[in-house]
């Protein structure tokens, strides 16, 4: 693994842009979503002939440049990802100090993140087995690969570890700072195995049965409002809540462990669960937790 070392400037004042490309799998989502809690303003899957023209658009803006995170990977129509120089040395004239952070893992685990998760490769639509999709993906990446500043192999790492790793990279954070992960997931897909808290959200009512709210996760304002007008919702999180209150900071501060997870899971995955696991990241973000993620498994 390559220990990155890129800021938020150059260290002349100069704002960065930072491009999280990689294999699918591989933590990508993960990444950017930390530097979005980084205070980098962040999107997802940006055609890569359009990063120029986005760069400039934000530099024109009012007040000074914002630290910026594009992901950029195989997503993209494939012949624009051979004139990735080009488009960066675009960037670097417009002011901006481009880096580009690839992430890697091993076949045998993307192809074990898959399965644990099922969710579909963004190859998977050419028909191909997932062993040659993440082949294919290797190729068609292999120019970004190329262009990186930083490789991160992130095969050995769960949810948190990547977390600390982009924090520690960039210069943030404190290394007696404990990480909470809320995460949430599907029973039928099994219990998250580095949980250390499992709370069972099965108990309470479902907005799958109401076929407006089905489509929506509980990361939508209808599921919020659905659920935060059940009475059994308000004292389940109320009750886990108080338990997370007491005890998480007796486990962090009685222990030498740098980070914590709380998964919640329900049936599908998708709204109590997610639900839950937004509304304690919320809570703890509040009583000034500093190192707060969410991970969806079945979303995300």
């Amino acid at each position: 693994m390559t220990t990155p070392t890129p800021t938020a400037t150059d260290g002349t004042g100069t704002p960065a842009l930072v491009i999280v490309s990689g294999m699918s799998g591989s933590g990508k989502s993960v990444a950017l979503k930390t530097l979005e809690d980084l205070g980098y303003y962040c999107v997802d899957n940006l055609p890569a002939d359009l990063l120029p023209d986005f760069v400039r658009s934000v530099k024109n803006d009012d007040g000074a440049p914002p630290k910026l995170g594009v992901a950029i990977d195989v997503r993209n129509r494939h012949n624009d990802l051979s004139h990735m120089p080009d488009w960066l040395a675009a960037v670097g004239r417009l002011g901006f100090d481009p880096r580009l952070v690839y992430f890697e893992s091993r076949d045998e685990v993307l192809l074990r993140r898959y399965a644990d998760t099922r969710r579909r490769h963004p190859l998977s639509r050419l028909g191909l087995p997932l062993r040659d999709a993440i082949s294919l993906e290797r190729q068609v990446s292999r120019p970004l690969q190329r262009l990186a500043d930083v490789i991160v192999d992130t095969s050995e790492m769960n949810v948190h570890q990547l977390r600390r790793h982009i924090i520690t990279a960039f210069g943030l954070g404190s290394d007696n700072t404990v990480s909470l992960l809320f995460e949430s997931f599907a029973y039928r897909h099994g219990v998250p195995a580095d949980a250390d808290f499992v709370f069972d959200a099965r108990g309470l009512p479902n907005p799958h049965w109401d076929a407006s709210l089905r489509p929506l996760s509980g990361r939508d304002p209808a599921i919020r409002e659905y659920l935060e007008q059940q009475a059994e919702v308000a004292q389940y999180a109320g009750q886990v809540g108080d338990f997370l209150d007491t005890w998480l900071p007796r486990m962090t501060r009685d222990t030498t462990r740098s980070y914590v997870t709380v998964a919640f899971g329900c049936s599908g995955g998708r709204h109590r669960s997610v639900y839950l696991a937004e509304n304690m990241a919320e809570r703890a973000r509040s009583q000034g937790w500093e190192e707060v993620a969410v991970h969806h498994r079945e979303l995300d």
